[in-house]
């Protein structure tokens, strides 16, 4: 089948073997730290010191991360498919800017950047490199002590949530790569995705939680599993 309006789901298992963690494997994130103190707006009224200490030390990760094949694998789909009429949107659930770095464009931060602060004073938001702390001045409203991390936090909103179902329901492809399958709405896009007719593919170091709801799956580190199916998946583009 030629897939002419495809979305593609990623998860921190498609940015593992760059040297960014994943979050709920046995030696991921949230085993090191609790996420009420660290990924919720509560935890960063009651600590911010910490929560900027945390952020500040994966914002300055980014720096030294660099792409692995997932990621080039993914902007060159991206071009592929444009070049052969198609539309990709590739959503992320991922903070860090490595799909960017490998050449995606067309990409939705569902979740947030690590490379973007936000003010809960005045709500701008924009581009930032360096470190973050208590006593850092917003650049428009002058409040000390209000920027936080642009990243959504438990019991946020995601982003882009209109635009992501909107594009879901018309979706001929989904593709949900190296998530755990455990976190909504994200976790759900599948049904939506299947509901709409599309063609459902699971990539996964192994099956998700939500593995039964794909009607395809294929196995292993995404370096190797995610370039394999691209390049299957661009041979048949022209077909």
């Amino acid at each position: 089948m030629n897939y002419r309006r495809i979305v593609i789901l990623t998860g921190a298992g498609v940015s593992a073997e760059s040297g960014m963690g994943t979050f709920r494997d046995n030696d991921g994130i949230w085993t090191k730290y609790d996420i009420e103190d660290v990924a919720t707006p509560e935890g960063f009224a009651r600590n911010p010191v910490l929560v900027h200490d945390f952020y500040n030390a994966r914002r300055r990760a980014l720096g030294d991360a660099a792409p692995n094949p997932a990621h080039l694998a993914l902007a060159r789909l991206e071009k592929a498919v444009a070049a052969a009429g198609g539309e990709l949107l590739l959503v992320t659930q991922n903070v860090d800017n490595l799909h960017e770095k490998a050449g995606s464009t067309n990409l939705l931060h569902m979740h947030g950047e690590l490379a973007r602060v936000k003010c809960d004073a005045c709500g701008v938001a924009g581009a930032w490199e360096g470190d973050l702390d208590a006593a850092t001045e917003c650049w428009r409203c002058g409040r000390v002590g209000a920027l936080r991390p642009d990243v959504v936090w438990f019991g946020e909103m995601p982003y882009g949530m209109d635009a992501i179902y909107e594009r879901l329901s018309a979706c001929d492809l989904f593709v949900s790569i190296g998530t755990s399958g455990e976190v909504y709405p994200a976790a759900g896009f599948v049904m939506e995705a299947d509901m709409a007719g599309a063609h459902t593919v699971e990539l996964n170091l192994e099956p998700s939680a939500n593995a039964r709801g794909f009607r395809e799956g294929r196995y292993g580190p995404a370096s190797e599993v995610v370039s394999q199916w691209v390049e299957d998946l661009v041979a048949k583009l022209g077909s």
